[in-house]
């Protein structure tokens, strides 16, 4: 694996965090099995419904407003 900087003058500090990044990214991609497909907790529906759904009744609209 060949990495080339092409902007910039990184400080061997810096270059060695990237390459430690690219390296585990790498690594992890690699156990990954092939046919499976990596889900992000980013698009994790759960997370997004943290509150409990509204129980339907007359003012079952009223709580359906995001809280804040």
């Amino acid at each position: 694996m060949n990495i080339k900087v092409i902007r910039g003058n990184p400080t061997p500090e810096e270059l060695a965090a990237a390459l430690a990044v690219v390296r585990v990214r790498a690594a992890a991609a690699a156990a990954t099995p092939s046919g499976a497909a990596q889900r992000d907790s980013w698009a994790d529906p759960a997370r997004v419904a943290t509150h409990r759904v509204p129980q339907p009744g007359p003012t079952a609209w009223a709580r359906t407003y995001w809280p804040g």
